[in-house]
């Protein structure tokens, strides 16, 4: 496994004035990411498929990227990958392919502890006729119970849109068991990946969902989504492109206007990054496998869990504190996203505090407005939120509540 100073050496922004504590909010991108965008730009930015070498360089990139962001998500062989500019513009673009087959009466199940970007769009649907459902958190813990899902899903169920994640508590949903009761009633799963990405592999195929949307810009690649769907889920779709490009050239009639293409060549150059991470140096978006990608995300997990220990060991020191989510510190149960609340002291004042240390940290309702609401957290405070990644350090945690701790209370 490569050192900390190793990672750390990989992401220049890491060696400026801030500490970056925010990274739930977009993570930094290592410079071999940088460096193939910029060449991108300077030797093939041009239109894709003209016949000319930059051309089809260009095209093998855009190409390349696809297939790249299918493997990293476990979908090799079993649907493909679209992308799309953010999380949010993926999701708004299925629920208006999926907004035709909607008939009066059929159930879409939406979940208030997900971000705002996989409840909006389908709450629209009821101008088709749909009927929403709220798939509730536990307005005490924030936690969500699979039983209660069993109890919601019925006959008419056609969508179940959920977080894998939440972005404001940190929790891991069992994925495959909420898909599992979404299949047994016969209804497809739109999962919310964004806060899971960035720590753990996703597997859509050991889940066996039906689309999974990520933003690559959480996960140290350029300001990009990725939204997964099963080839049996998509075709089931009509896509919005132009009329004249057939319905079964995926992704192309999801991807108006095209991909990003020096964005693509970012998302390829993950792979030597993720070879790193695995002991695996020199491999590429086509020579970086599935293992690879899966030793990548175990090496992200054990850095990982010494920081969010900490961070949970020093606000457990403030009894005016509370965790908003999981206060156990295990992997399985939680990802090092850990937002609290002060009894008596803003969330502005702390983070504001917090910055005035050269930590970058936030607060607020991380769009996560309706799980506030459920919560009883006020909508203009929120929480304060810490959300470190693999290359953040234990010391760092250590300056931040060094600072905070006499502003906390003991």
């Amino acid at each position: 496994m490569p050192t900390i100073e190793d990672i750390r050496a990989e992401f220049p922004a890491l060696s400026g004035d801030t500490i970056l504590l925010e990274n739930a909010g977009g993570s930094q991108v290592p410079i071999g990411v940088v460096d193939a965008i910029r060449n991108h730009l300077l030797r093939d930015y041009c239109q894709l498929g003209a016949g000319y070498p930059a051309s089809d360089r260009a095209t093998e990139t855009v190409d390349r990227a696809h297939r790249f962001m299918n493997r990293f998500a476990g979908g090799e062989g079993i649907g493909k990958t679209i992308l799309g500019s953010s999380a949010t513009s993926l999701m708004h673009m299925l629920a208006t392919a999926i907004a035709p087959s909607i008939r009066d009466g059929d159930e879409i199940v939406v979940c208030d502890q997900g971000h705002e970007a996989n409840i909006g769009c389908w709450l629209r649907l009821q101008e088709m006729g749909a009927v929403v459902r709220w798939w509730n958190v536990d307005p005490i813990s924030g936690r969500l119970s699979l039983d209660d899902l069993r109890t919601i899903v019925g006959p008419r169920t056609r969508i179940v849109a959920f977080p894998h994640v939440s972005n404001l508590l940190g929790e891991i949903v069992d994925v495959a068991g909420a898909t599992g009761i979404a299949h047994d009633a016969g209804a497809r799963v739109v999962v919310d990946g964004v806060a899971y990405a960035p720590h753990r592999a996703i597997d859509v195929g050991g889940w066996k969902t039906d689309f999974y949307v990520w933003s690559t810009y959480k996960v140290f690649g350029p300001h990009m989504a990725v939204a997964f769907g099963t080839d049996e889920a998509i075709s089931d779709l009509r896509g919005p492109n132009h009329f004249f490009i057939p319905e079964d050239e995926v992704p192309y009639k999801f991807e108006l206007g095209g991909a990003s293409h020096e964005g693509c060549a970012g998302l390829c150059a993950l792979a030597n990054y993720l070879g790193l991470l695995a002991g695996t140096p020199e491999v590429d978006a086509d020579s970086c496998s599935r293992r690879v990608i899966e030793r990548a995300f175990d090496t992200i997990t054990e850095l990982e869990s010494p920081v969010q220990i900490r961070i949970l060991e020093r606000l457990s020191a403030h009894p005016d504190v509370r965790v908003v989510g999981p206060v156990d510190p295990g992997v399985e149960a939680r990802v090092s996203t850990v937002s609290f609340v002060h009894g008596n002291i803003p969330s502005e004042k702390i983070s504001g505090h917090a910055h005035g240390l050269g930590v970058g940290i936030r607060h607020g309702h991380m769009y996560a407005h309706r799980l506030c609401e459920r919560l009883g957290i006020p909508i203009e405070d929120g929480v304060v939120r810490i959300s470190p990644v693999h290359y953040n350090t234990v010391q760092e945690v250590d300056h931040l509540f060094d600072g905070l701790d006499p502003l906390l209370g003991g």
